[in-house]
């Protein structure tokens, strides 16, 4: 059953109450316990998001619901996942890894990046019966986190819901994105500007990133026990630094055969050489910012057995030497 991370239900909490509703009673109607501890492997079904919504909805007349949770759910509600996004170098970096963890947020919708010269867009395309007020809280509370890093007006060139328009009118979603919304549409996106994508974060903070990376994907596995990608990948990060990130050795703790795992990762697309590829990339760009570490200790971290062999494999996958893209 598709479900979304539990701890965004303390922000649904104290919107209740600021509109002056016992949130206590809302819950125990809608049969879900009150928010409790932040772990984000404590889950609800979509369909319990969607009967507490609608009991908000009632509760409080006000059909704009989900925009008003927005302004109450902080990146703690997201676990590791919303310290990394604050931690990010760009939006463009905040994008992609938002892209990657999505499914601790939701495995309700799958989050798929399109960029191009003049525009990014984040398309959330449905996986399940997701409810309009879920969406809408999820949507303007990205938008304000981007703008709050951004430390700059962040006006989308277009915003496009599937849900159908409110009917006291469209006034309520103008101020929470800052351009006119288009209602009924075939799927959730929301387009930028790309000239901004890559201004540099007052924030960023690789080593709390790539920190919280690491429990995200940790969560993600745990999660996701059937996605063999996000096990491996799990895997590749927790051994690298230790020089046993072999195939032979993932597959072992993953309980499968070596031809077993590559065929699981063949169904996917992919094999153990070009995950752990993609990986000592992903982590090689977060240890470069890092001014502190040397292009050495970076080699080690990343689990290759002399520097030379990192500067080889960095040019392969950046055309330019490690020390020369950190300048």
């Amino acid at each position: 059953m598709p479900s979304v991370i539990a701890g965004y239900t303390g922000a649904i909490g104290r919107a209740l109450e600021a509109a002056g509703v016992a949130s206590a009673e809302v819950f125990a109607e809608a049969g879900i316990e009150p928010p409790g501890r932040n772990d984000p492997l404590e889950r609800l079904t979509t369909e319990q998001v969607t009967r507490l919504f609608q009991l908000c909805v009632e509760r409080t007349g006000n059909p704009y619901f989900g925009l008003s949770v927005a302004r109450y759910i902080h990146a703690s509600n997201i676990h590791a996942l919303g310290y990394a996004l604050m931690a990010s170098r760009t939006l463009w970096e905040f994008c992609l890894r938002l892209e990657r963890y999505f499914a601790i947020v939701s495995q309700g919708a799958v989050l798929r990046l399109e960029r191009n010269a003049e525009h990014v867009v984040l398309h959330f395309e449905r996986r399940a019966a997701v409810c309009g007020e879920t969406e809408d809280a999820f949507l303007a509370f990205m938008l304000r986190f981007m703008r709050l890093l951004l430390g700059a007006p962040l006006i989308p060139t277009r915003v496009c819901l599937m849900r159908a328009c409110p009917g006291p009118g469209p006034e309520p979603y103008y101020e929470a994105f800052g351009t006119m919304t288009e209602f009924a549409c075939a799927q959730n996106l929301i387009e930028l500007d790309a000239t901004i994508i890559d201004q540099p974060l007052a924030g960023s903070c690789p080593d709390l990133a790539q920190f919280n990376d690491r429990i995200a994907s940790e969560c993600l596995a745990k999660l996701n026990r059937s996605d063999i990608v996000a096990r491996v990948r799990a895997e590749i990060v927790e051994r690298l630094s230790s020089g046993n990130c072999t195939r032979a050795i993932v597959a072992r703790e993953l309980g499968l055969s070596q031809s077993a795992l590559q065929a699981r990762l063949a169904e996917r697309g992919t094999g153990f050489h070009e995950l752990l590829d993609e990986t000592r990339c992903e982590l090689a760009l977060g240890y470069l910012q890092q001014v502190e570490l040397s292009i050495t200790e970076i080699a080690f971290l990343l689990g290759f057995t002399d520097a030379s062999n990192f500067t080889r494999a960095f040019k392969r996958w950046k055309g330019k030497a490690p020390s020369a893209y950190r300048r």
